[in-house]
């Protein structure tokens, strides 16, 4: 068991933490509150999040068959379990198989229940085309194949606001293609100066090229959720300009990434960070608190 777990790298599964966004700003959002609190709602953004779970999963295997070669040089990826050969070729794509199907099953549950709520299983099918394109060839196209990754997050935060029928902001979509834009560049940074030789790509990135883009991207996810919470609509909706504040949070976070990235610290696993950087969680704490605090504040003000 532990060796399937590994194989469906269930530690990656934090990734889908982003198909909440819209639930969670909703919930502090007067004029879709009724769409989103309760356990109903919550339930439905759960079992999306599984969905993309699973069918993620399904990949992971799939790109592990495919990239069997390439992964027994790679230092890391030689241990995982069917570049290790203890995971046989054929039983992952037959796992993957059935992960497709059940990750697909409340999409379509969703579509029969909530006709109205079509986009979520339009948005799973969408990132699963691109999942195959992604594993097909565009993995192996420098650049294209971290835009293809941050499309991924965009989708899933999407798909998380369908599920629930509420609506999603433009700035927190553009932030979040930004930020997990800024994390993709990241790693491959760091898979350049460990393991240049374990992914094709790899040879068409420059150096310099992705420091540049490195800190573009976390200063255009700064602005960009700076412009979000300012924004006229956002704070018609949440009643204060106080989630401004958050941004300080959000800075600190972005801070403390760039210091492991150019501080040779291990940013190859960005899940593993997310998980095991006690400064990271302490901004994440900071971060939550001052949101709930500015939105309670607004409540009581008015």
């Amino acid at each position: 068991m532990r060796v399937w777990l590994k194989a469906l790298r269930v530690e990656q599964w934090t990734k889908n933490a982003v198909v909440f966004a819209a639930w969670f700003f909703a919930v502090a959002d007067a004029s879709q509150a009724a769409m989103a609190r309760g356990w109903r709602p919550f339930l439905l953004v759960c079992a999306m999040a599984l969905s993309f779970a699973l069918v993620s999963s399904a990949f992971y295997l799939l790109n592990d068959v495919s990239d069997y070669d390439s992964d027994r040089l790679h230092p890391v990826k030689r241990n995982r379990p069917i570049a290790a050969d203890l995971i046989s070729k054929i039983d992952a794509v037959r796992v993957a198989l059935a992960l497709f199907a059940c990750g697909l099953a409340f999409p379509c549950y969703l579509v029969f229940r909530h006709p109205d709520r079509t986009l979520g299983f339009g948005v799973i099918l969408v990132y699963t085309v691109m999942q195959c394109a992604y594993s097909g060839f565009l993995k192996r196209l420098p650049y294209v194949d971290v835009v293809v990754i941050a499309a991924g997050f965009v989708l899933r935060a999407v798909a998380g606001a369908a599920s629930m029928a509420v609506r999603i902001s433009p700035w927190l979509l553009s932030c979040a293609f930004a930020l997990s834009l800024f994390l993709a560049l990241c790693k491959r940074r760091h898979e350049k100066e460990t393991a240049a030789s374990s992914r094709s790509a790899l040879g068409g990135y420059h150096p310099t090229v992705l420091n540049v883009l490195i800190v573009l991207c976390a200063v255009s996810s700064l602005v960009v959720y700076i412009c979000y919470t300012l924004a006229d609509d956002t704070v018609r909706r949440f009643g204060t300009h106080g989630l401004a504040v958050t941004g300080v949070f959000v800075a600190l976070g972005l801070m403390r990434y760039l210091f492991l990235v150019f501080g040779r610290g291990d940013v190859g696993r960005p899940e593993r960070v997310l998980l095991t950087d006690r400064l990271l969680w302490l901004i994440l704490a900071g971060y939550g608190l001052s949101a709930l605090g500015a939105v309670l504040a607004a409540r009581v003000w008015h």
